[in-house]
């Protein structure tokens, strides 16, 4: 007669707990948790190469690059019609006016240049001279400057034929190069004169304000967001993120444009730059970068 062991509790249970551990480990839910990158997520973008433009930012005046005065060329004279007013363009040797002479007869004034007639101030029965005031003012050619005044440090960046772009009030924006640079520096000041002239058939208003951005050269180098650079008392600095971690960057900036500055030194083209750098991200700490491109926004 066979005699069977009683059953023992006991033993049973530190087996079953032993396999159940073995298929929570195996489990892929539990393996994806202890395998989860840690830290916080962080948007990175690649330090890319982009060229800047140097720029030279001058607010003036619209001047006539050259202007004639019209007179008779003898005194006595009397206006007898008038056939062109301000704002008219006119060709060389168009007729302006009439004048009466003294002792019988008349005369024509006609344009000296072909332009812009900038003040007429001939009218009917007034005495013209050689002497008086003008009766016809004419911009040459239609040409206009825009002059305006450049601090000392920026003289030494403008060369004749820069291009420019310049907005007039008033008028909207028109080229121009730079025609001329002042000889002098006005010493309360310490600013010298610049003279652009604008290429435009478009009709000015002479002493209307406008705003000249000149381009004095670029500079190509490694570019990031602004948002990217942070100021403080350990110089200015960006993140970058290698092996999941935060390093800390000390950079020299240079020009910005667009939203976007000039990193001079302190990056390589290629570096994970954190787009929005934090106070709260310190160096070493773990983080997990989403390239932004993948961003959704």
């Amino acid at each position: 007669m066979k005699h069977f062991k009683a059953f023992d509790p006991s033993r049973i249970l530190p087996a079953a707990l032993a396999a159940a551990s073995l298929l929570a480990l195996a489990s892929p839910a539990f393996a994806a948790e202890e395998e989860a990158p840690k830290g916080e997520m962080v948007t990175v973008i690649k330090a890319a190469k982009s060229c800047f433009a140097n720029i030279v930012e001058v607010s003036g005046f619209i001047m006539a690059q050259d202007e004639k005065q019209v007179r008779p060329e003898r005194m006595g004279l009397r206006v007898a019609d008038v056939l062109a007013e301000a704002g008219d363009s006119v060709t060389a040797g168009q007729t302006l006016a009439r004048l009466n002479l003294p002792e019988g007869g008349s005369i024509v004034i006609q344009a000296p240049v072909a332009g812009i007639i900038a003040e007429a101030n001939a009218t009917i029965g007034a005495l013209a001279s050689a002497k008086g005031e003008a009766l016809f003012t004419i911009i040459t050619d239609g040409k206009y400057d825009m002059v305006g005044l450049v601090p000392v440090s920026d003289i030494a960046k403008l060369a004749v034929n820069q291009p420019a772009a310049v907005r007039v009030i008033g008028s909207g924006d028109v080229d121009g190069k730079v025609r001329r640079i002042g000889p002098t520096v006005q010493p309360e000041v310490q600013q010298g004169q610049v003279f652009i002239g604008i290429n435009t058939n478009r009709r000015l208003l002479v002493n209307a304000a406008g705003r000249a951005l000149i381009k004095t050269g670029q500079s190509c180098n490694i570019a990031v967001p602004l948002t990217a650079v942070q100021y403080g008392s350990a110089g200015t600095v960006v993140q970058v993120v290698k092996r999941d971690r935060v390093e800390t960057r000390r950079v020299e900036v240079g020009l910005m444009s667009g939203g976007q500055i000039e990193i001079r030194d302190g990056l390589n083209e290629g570096d994970d730059v954190v787009a929005r750098a934090g106070a709260l991200l310190r160096e070493g700490d773990p983080v997990r970068p989403i390239a932004e491109a993948a961003n959704v926004k």
